[in-house]
C-alpha cells in the first residue's frame, strides 16, 4: 500500500456521513460566531481520526490542513487556511486581532504579539480564546491563542497579547 493511499484509507470523504460534519460546525459556529462552521467547513471536506480514541483530529479541505481538533477542549485550533477561510467568507469573526503594519513582517514570521502593538481586537476575545491576527488592510498574518482580554490589549503598554502558533511566512 503506498503512503498516499494509506493516507486516504485514514480519511472518510464526508456526503453521507452528515453526523460529523454537523459536529465540527457546530463547534466551529459556538468557537468563531454564527455562520462561521459552514464557511470554513463546507461540503467535501474530510476527517482524520486518532488511531487510539477514534475522534476526530484533522479536517481537510482536499489536501489542505483547515484545523486541528485539541483532544484537550474539543475546540478547534486553525490553520493558515483556515483563518483565510473565515476571513473571505464574510463573516463577523469576532475573534480578531489588529496590529500595526510595522509588526506584520515579524508577526508573520510567527513572533508574538505585543500588547502595545495591538490596534484593536473583537469584543468577546478571553484569554485562551483561539484568535487570527490580521494587518491593516484585514490580511490573515499569524492564528495564536489570546493570553489577554481585548481590554487588556488595548490598554497594556508591555507583555504578550497573543502567542503565535502559526504565522503565514512560516506555513506556506
Amino acid at each position: 500500500m503506498s503512503d498516499e493511499s494509506a493516507i486516504n484509507a485514514k480519511r472518510l470523504i464526508w456526503g453521507s456521513m452528515n453526523g460529523d460534519l454537523r459536529r465540527i460546525r457546530g463547534i466551529a459556529d459556538y468557537q468563531f460566531g454564527p455562520g462561521c462552521g459552514i464557511a470554513l467547513f463546507p461540503d467535501g471536506v474530510s476527517m482524520e481520526y486518532s488511531k487510539k480514541t477514534g475522534k476526530i483530529r484533522y479536517v481537510l479541505l482536499g489536501s489542505v490542513l483547515i484545523a486541528s481538533l485539541r483532544p484537550t477542549d474539543g475546540l478547534f485550533t486553525l490553520t493558515i487556511s483556515g483563518a483565510e477561510k473565515l476571513i473571505s467568507a464574510g463573516k463577523p469573526v469576532g475573534y480578531t486581532v489588529t496590529v500595526l503594519d510595522d509588526v506584520a513582517e515579524f508577526v508573520s514570521k510567527r513572533r508574538n504579539v505585543f500588547a502595545k502593538h495591538v490596534v484593536d481586537a473583537g469584543d468577546g476575545i478571553r484569554p485562551g480564546d483561539e484568535v487570527i491576527v490580521l494587518d491593516s488592510e484585514k490580511r490573515v498574518l499569524a492564528v495564536g491563542r489570546a493570553l489577554l482580554t481585548r481590554t487588556e490589549m488595548l490598554a497594556f503598554k508591555v507583555g504578550v497579547a497573543v502567542k503565535t502558533r502559526r504565522g503565514r511566512d512560516r506555513d506556506l
